[in-house]
């Protein structure tokens, strides 16, 4: 295992500036996602982390070796593509076997190296099937296996599931963690699907126009965005715009079309009188059923569209004194249901720890 350690990479396509000066280390072992919409840079960093890009500024290096300047030869990373790549005319264990190959391997240790890679991914049994002959989900495993098998330092996966249908890409994200938890690897994960990075990733980095966001674990991510954009890219969200009343003593209220919401202040900062915010409230934490009575933020709306989903229900809830603010509420195990010809009153309350205050 080996870390990756990025300082001040930036990469120019001509006048177009794709990365613009990224610092980050990923730590020996870790399943680590770059994530951001299309076009933000990712692909082109993991591209720069495997060499088929070289930077225009900064120094990469794998552990404390400089690879910068180093080609794809030199480097010991693997990257996996879309597109699975497996060759048609060859058997699943020849496919594997060809990087061991490629390094000189002498044919019993090939075939100990294959044994046990396809041991690894539960592929054993199919070694002397052809790729047509194989699921997607099972192509996934062997082009995994076939990286794998040269025990690269890191393995860079660039959308793997991407080809896979829904029910699919579900049961093969904590695959690919096993697998890579399994073979000891440092992995680095792109992927602009918010859930598969929640889902499976120690930590990750949130890049939006080659600039890097937001470095964390996905729950201080998720919960802890440090702007509007961090917010919204991750997951659905109610903003709120207001102005601080008081930003002081660990909590701060601001009032808002709803009313006077409070939040717990999770930065070391002291917000001051007057200051414009927008209050960042998840769906999933505002409460239809009866407010506790020492809750802080407790609000009347007016519930008047539901989208039912079975176990749980998209609702929209105008609220605020004359209701001009429209809240997404998402309730599970739902009990409210409203169609777009009707409206009930409903009170909704949400705690002050769950609330995010953004001044950007």
């Amino acid at each position: 295992m080996t870390s990756v350690r990025l300082e001040n990479i930036s990469k120019a396509f001509g006048s177009t500036l794709a990365l613009k000066n990224i610092n980050l280390t990923i730590n020996e072992g870790e399943m680590f996602f770059l994530l951001g919409p299309s076009g933000c840079g990712k692909s082109t960093l993991l591209r720069a982390i495997a060499g088929l890009h070289q930077p225009t500024t900064g120094r990469i290096y794998f552990g404390e070796k400089d690879v910068t300047d180093e080609g794809t030869d030199k480097r010991s990373a693997v990257m996996c593509f879309q597109s699975y790549a497996l060759w048609p005319h060859m058997t699943v264990a020849q496919n594997v076997a060809f990087g061991t190959e490629i390094q000189g391997a002498s044919k019993s240790e090939q075939h100990r190296k294959v044994d046990e890679v396809l041991n690894l991914v539960q592929m054993q049994t199919y070694a002397d099937r052809k790729p047509n002959q194989l699921s997607g989900g099972q192509q996934q495993r062997v082009a995994l296996a076939r990286a794998i098998v040269v025990r690269p330092d890191v393995l860079l996966l660039d959308e793997p599931l991407s080809n896979l249908d829904a029910k699919l890409r579900l049961d093969m994200r904590s695959e690919i963690r096993r697998i890579c938890r399994s073979a000891g690897l440092t992995t680095v994960y792109v992927t602009h699907d918010q859930k598969e990075a929640l889902s499976i990733a120690d930590r990750m980095a949130i890049l939006n126009a080659g600039e890097l966001e937001q470095l964390g674990p996905p729950q201080e991510v998720y919960l802890r965005p440090k702007n509007k954009f961090i917010a919204n890219f991750m997951g659905e969200t109610n903003f709120v715009e207001g102005r601080v009343v008081t930003g002081s003593g660990g909590k701060v209220v601001v009032d808002t079309p709803l009313g006077r919401v409070t939040a717990v202040e999770h930065l070391p900062r002291d917000l001051s009188a007057g200051t414009s915010v927008t209050v960042s409230i998840r769906p999933e934490v505002i409460n239809l059923e009866n407010a506790p009575s020492h809750a802080a933020n407790v609000f009347e709306g007016m519930l008047h569209h539901t989208i039912y989903l079975g176990e749980f229900a998209q609702h929209l809830v105008n609220a605020g004194a004359d209701k001009s603010q429209t809240l997404k509420v998402y309730e599970l195990n739902p009990h409210f249901v409203a169609r777009d010809e009707e409206s009930e009153p409903v009170k909704l309350w949400f705690d002050e720890k769950d609330v995010v205050v953004l001044t950007d």
